[in-house]
This record gives structure tokens, sequence and C-alpha cells, in this order.
């Protein structure tokens, strides 16, 4: 089995230092990158798996940097946001992060976010061959391809776990416990926005509607309803 890699962009160097010493005990190969400038140089020649990104950096900032690699980078993102930048954490995961930790990160933490990612890039949720078919959508576990109205819809790899995690459970209320334990392996801590922003980005690319969603319903309280009959 292959090390995974993982590029940490990071300009402080005492804590870079700190991660990268952390993470090697646990069997990563980590390189640092602290110029914003050249993060995405790096990620170009080290073809990391993971990339853990700041967003404070000299040069290019970490949210110009995401959006600029996601386009050709189908890897692991994982930003460092600030404790009360709610703002930045909600850009980030529409920019094409994975995930965000909030700074300073507990190493443990750290270490269990890193893990969970990357096995969550190698698993899928339903017997390959598999297809879920509602109406005029059409969800493809094999391929890992969704159809609407005849024509594909291009989701990310996160987008379309939860959206095949909702679909298996059509008709059933999915609560943000239950999502956050089966997608992310962690609890829900009652604040993150992670959920929010990927049910909306989920919404837009499914032309549901956005000021009252009838295809996956947000049921106040108790969670989101995957809507069976409602893709005609």
């Amino acid at each position: 089995m292959s090390i995974a890699k993982i590029l940490l962009v990071e300009d402080d160097q005492k804590l870079a230092s700190l991660v990268k010493q952390y993470l090697e005990s646990s069997d990563f190969e980590v390189r640092i990158e602290g110029d914003g400038n050249k993060a995405v140089e790096q990620v170009n020649q080290y073809q990391p798996d993971l990339i853990i990104l700041d967003i404070m950096l000299p040069g290019k900032d970490g949210l110009t940097i995401c959006k600029e690699i996601r386009a050709y980078f189908s890897g692991t993102i994982l930003m460092l946001t600030a404790r009360n930048e709610d703002f930045d954490q909600v850009l980030g995961l529409e920019f094409g992060a994975d995930d965000y930790v909030i700074k300073p990160a507990e190493p443990r933490v750290l270490l269990a976010r890193i893990k969970a990612l990357l096995r969550r890039g190698q698993f899928t949720h339903t017997e390959a061959g598999e297809s879920l078919n509602f109406g005029s959508l059409t969800i493809d576990s094999a391929s890992r391809d969704v159809w609407l109205e005849d024509k594909k819809v291009i989701l990310s790899s996160h987008e379309f776990e939860l959206l095949i995690t909702l679909a298996q459970k059509a008709g059933t209320i999915l609560n943000r416990d239950y999502l956050f334990k089966k997608l992310y392996n962690r609890e829900y801590d009652g604040v993150d926005r992670t959920m929010d922003v990927r049910i909306s980005q989920l919404r837009k690319k499914l032309g549901d509607n956005a000021e009252e969603a009838y295809r996956i319903k947000t049921i106040w309280g108790k969670g989101y309803l995957f809507v069976a009959d409602a893709w005609k």
C-alpha cells in the first residue's frame, strides 16, 4: 500500500514543522510550502493526495489557490480557517474544498480528519453496477455519473456521495448527525456549515427551487428529505 502524500501550504514555519513531524510519524509523506504564489506549482510538481491549505498566506491567499487548482486537481483539499471566520469557511467549500479545520487545530483532530477524508475518496456507497432511478433522474454508482432529463450533471466526489446517501434513503428524513457520521465520520457539532453548503450546491446542480426546495427538502429541526417522486 503506497504512502499518501500531503502538501501542507502554511507560512507559519514553526507550526508547519510540527504538523509535518506529527503526520510523518503517522506514516504520511509531507511537503511544506509557505508561499502562496508557489503553491500551485507545488501541486503540479508534487501531485499530492491531499492538500492542507491555510487561508492567510503571503502572495496568493488560500481561497484563490483553492479555486484555481480545483479546476483540475481531483484530490482532497482541507482548508485551515480562523475560528470565527464563517464567511471564509463557507466560501472555501463553495470554491471546492472538501472540508475545513478551525485553527489552532489539535493534531489528533487534524489527523482524524485527514484519515476520514482519504478513506472517503476510496469507497463508494453502493454495489458496483447498481443504478438508482427516480423518473428523469438516474444515479449510476458504477460510473459515478448522474443524469437529469438526459443531461449529464457534473458533481464533485463529495456532492455525489451526499446525493447517493440521500437517494438510498428516499422518503426518509436524514438528520445532520446521521449525515456527518456517514459522510465525514464525525459528530455534528451544532455549528458546522459544511452540510448546508453541500445541500445548496446539490440543489443548484439538480435544478431544485432555491426559494422553496421540493426535490431535496429541508425539514426544519429534523434534517433533509429526498423526495422520490419529484424527479418528473
